[in-house]
């Protein structure tokens, strides 16, 4: 019984506050917190109790599983080809976003005039910025989504009223949310007009009366209508109702400020504002390749009522958002544009890249044409020619749980890694990840 007992591997297991304090552990103290380091202490030793871990190995093994940061997101390789890709977090933040977030964590004059000391017009930059870039616009407002935007909108100037609307455009904007039951829960009653392929100028017009709270008109995300079609435009509906003093409000969805060449039916801010609305409410993480935010621009005294409202507190957005806004508008092109924009020539000359890379570590892929698309709803039914490195399919489930992970799409048997939504600086970690799981699979 004692040679059992002397034998028994839970006299063996260290006391979780000696490994917690082991000097080895001090710096992801520091950098993780004590209580995220105690957890992953007391993972490691249940696997000694089990005879999986040896009692002098757990310090190693703690810092092995430690995670990168105190967050549990992991950073991800886009290569699925759509560039903003809602699940991966829509839009990245340009190099100078992030460096503005950073200076921005601290205590800063978000809300504050260092001169006078006194308080100050909350993100009076950021505000600048999209005044500026959007000159058309005679007021700007920022919440902290699409989604809270419209209604934002909606409460302000329809609470108890009704909003014309084409039954056309009545768009689910994602994981089941839809554009009328999010009006519909500001108070407002939407009047639908028209029919799903067809509307008319005159279908809006015999709906606007007396209980008019404005006109919307929406872009449509994520699906195209074609065939026997027609719609009214913003220039068309502004001419209409020049006499009927009814706001004409376009909920524009991508945040396109103004318009992209490559992109010629994506609806811009700039050119909507100048045909007539009298606002325009879009997105900050879509084409515009920023942070999470609504967008309102449009007439100054519209504006000012949005800004006033009380439930504008309930939208505000915090200064991070608002430093990341302010360095997208004003600073390089984001990360979403040059995506869009690189020449197929300089993908294909990567992907060929990649794919010697990965011959030198006896991993054998090939580069094939792919399209990509911009995805989050914008310019919806449109492809990008591209350029794909191919492996495997069976490659997409580990390419994912690794690190790093690895999200590509998987297409006629294969797995195709879009290099249009990778960075060129990600290239090299992309390969690093393709052999890992190449040896891993070998």
């Amino acid at each position: 019984m004692s040679a059992g007992r002397g034998h028994d591997v839970r006299r063996r297991v260290p006391r979780t506050d000696a490994v917690l304090d082991d000097d080895r552990l001090a710096d992801a103290r520091a950098r993780l917190g004590r209580s995220l380091v105690k957890s992953v202490v007391v993972e490691a030793l249940d696997r000694v109790r089990h005879g999986e871990l040896e009692p002098d190995a757990v310090v190693d093994a703690v810092l092995a599983d430690l995670p990168p940061t105190a967050s549990s997101l992991v950073p991800v390789v886009n290569a699925t080809g759509v560039l903003l890709h809602t699940n991966l977090g829509r839009a990245a933040l340009s190099g100078a976003a992030i460096a503005a977030v950073v200076a921005a964590a601290g205590p800063t004059d978000v809300e504050f005039d260092r001169v006078t000391g006194a308080r100050a017009r909350r993100g009076r930059g950021a505000l600048a910025a999209l005044a500026q870039a959007v000159p058309e616009a005679g007021g700007v407002h920022v919440v902290n989504n699409g989604a809270a935007a419209l209604a934002l909108v909606a409460t302000a100037f329809a609470q108890g009223r009704e909003i014309v609307v084409s039954r056309g455009e009545m768009v689910e904007i994602g994981d089941g949310f839809r554009l009328p039951d999010l009006i519909e829960s500001t108070g407002a009653k939407l009047v639908e007009v028209g029919t799903t392929n067809r509307t008319t100028v005159r279908d809006y017009l015999a709906a606007v009366g007396p209980d008019t709270g404005f006109v919307l008109k929406v872009h449509p995300s994520n699906f195209v209508v074609q065939g026997f079609t027609s719609s009214a435009c913003v220039r068309e509906l502004a001419v209409a109702l020049a006499d009927h003093q009814v706001p004409l409000v376009a909920d524009l969805g991508s945040g396109l400020l103004r318009p992209h060449p490559l992109l010629p039916d994506e609806p811009d801010a700039a050119t909507a504002l100048r045909d007539g609305a009298d606002l325009v409410t879009g997105s900050g993480d879509k084409l515009l390749g920023g942070p999470q935010a609504g967008l309102l621009l449009g007439r100054a005294e519209l504006v000012e009522r949005l800004r006033r409202h009380p439930l504008a507190r309930a939208f505000r957005v915090d200064k991070l958002t608002l430093a990341a806004l302010e360095a997208t508008v004003r600073g390089p092109a984001a990360p979403v544009l040059e995506a869009l924009e690189a020449p197929t020539e300089s993908l294909c000359r990567r992907a060929e890249a990649v794919v010697a890379l990965l011959a030198t570590s006896g991993v054998q892929a090939d580069v094939v044409e792919s399209a990509a698309t911009v995805g989050a709803g914008g310019a919806p039914g449109r492809t990008v020619a591209s350029v794909a490195v191919r492996v495997p399919a069976g490659w997409a489930a580990p390419l994912r749980r690794g690190t790093p992970s690895v999200v590509g799409r998987v297409e006629r048997g294969a797995l195709l890694l879009d290099l249009r939504s990778v960075p060129p600086a990600q290239d090299p970690v992309l390969v690093t990840a393709v052999v890992a799981v190449a040896r891993g699979g070998a």
